[in-house]
């Protein structure tokens, strides 16, 4: 689709008139109406503040003219709703929101991430095997992994699942094993509805956002899994049997 048609698109759709987007992106109503006319197209910091009004990306408001993919892990991002955001909200196109979550770089070991790609590409069309050898050469191609000691945090965003690790240790909880690890998790996936005594059910997560967490074997019911989830400012933890059937609140708390 062309540009022109899609700003007016994304326009209408937020029920906007040529006059209140013009207001929002600092420029008049002429502007707008040369957009949509094809006249003309914004320049790039417009189109910078159309992206965040929308909350789509630059390349889908120029008619996805490039085939862009996660330089993390390789995903291909082929909808914006998988793109990770800055720390101002603004989509970041070059990585995921797996790998790039609030303008933090979630992977700094490579083996790791590629322990938990494996997991979701080995099956029908690749063995476990095939799907390491591929990503152990993938990876070092893109951006991220080349210029990792430049982007990378000095090992702060590391420390910091540690300590979620210990703290998540430190609960003692029975049945639950010993967390080794927390991986990135976006919301949308984990979000569990959970029962209340009056009968109604809560969700705790913005599907949009970004969490760190793992799921656990349980050791006293072979039936059911334990569900660590946090992020800075609280910690979760669950049981629910297959396909997330079930789910049982055991602990939320502040951190």
């Amino acid at each position: 689709m062309e540009t022109k048609k899609i700003i007016a698109e994304l326009r209408l759709k937020n029920g906007m008139s040529q006059e209140d987007l013009a207001e929002k992106v600092f420029v008049t109503r002429q502007a707008v109406s040369r957009w949509e006319t094809g006249e003309t197209t914004p320049n790039p910091e417009t189109l910078k503040l159309l992206s965040e009004l929308f909350d789509v990306s630059i390349n889908t408001l120029l008619g996805s003219p490039r085939k862009l993919v996660c330089q993390c892990c390789g995903m291909p991002l082929e909808d914006d709703s998988l793109m990770g955001h800055d720390k101002d909200g603004a989509i970041n196109e070059d990585y995921c929101k797996w790998c790039y979550a609030d303008g933090t770089y979630t992977y700094s070991d490579m083996d790791n991430l590629i322990d938990v790609c494996v997991k979701h590409m080995a099956g029908e069309h690749f063995t476990e095997e095939q799907a390491r050898a591929y990503m152990k050469n993938l990876l070092p191609q893109l951006d991220y992994w080349k210029n990792h000691e430049q982007l990378g945090d000095n090992g702060r965003f590391e420390q910091f699942k540690l300590q979620l690790t210990d703290e998540f240790n430190n609960l003692h909880i029975e049945g639950m094993p010993k967390v080794e690890k927390l991986n990135a998790l976006v919301g949308k996936y984990v979000n569990l509805e959970y029962p209340l005594p009056n009968g109604k059910k809560i969700k705790f997560l913005n599907d949009e956002k970004t969490y760190l967490g793992n799921q656990l074997e349980c050791e006293s019911d072979e039936n059911r899994c334990f569900g660590i989830l946090a992020d800075t400012s609280f910690m979760l933890v669950c049981t629910y049997g297959k396909n997330s059937e079930n789910p049982e609140l055991i602990l939320y708390k502040k951190r």
